[in-house]
């Protein structure tokens, strides 16, 4: 089973905002010089318990508990 981290993230090069995805927790910035504003654990392990395997439920679920002004913060800081 593959480890896939769903970030969404800055190049900073580029200075515009893309979504991005690792497989096996790769790092985002050294392996693609992407900086990471927020990411998703989509692996079994992250929401088995809860969600009994389903991963849409879990996915949807995410956005209620995001801490969006930690993301801002991150944007704010990636822009520099």
């Amino acid at each position: 089973n593959t480890v896939h981290l769903i970030a969404f993230s800055i190049p900073i090069k580029k200075g515009k905002i893309e979504c991005a995805t690792r497989p096996n927790q790769d790092p985002l910035e050294a392996t693609t010089g992407l900086v990471p504003l927020l990411g998703i654990d989509v692996w079994e392990h992250a929401y088995y318990v809860d969600y009994r395997n389903v991963r849409p439920d879990y996915v949807g679920a995410i956005w209620d508990v995001i801490n969006w002004d930690t993301v801002e913060k991150r944007l704010i800081a990636a822009k520099k």
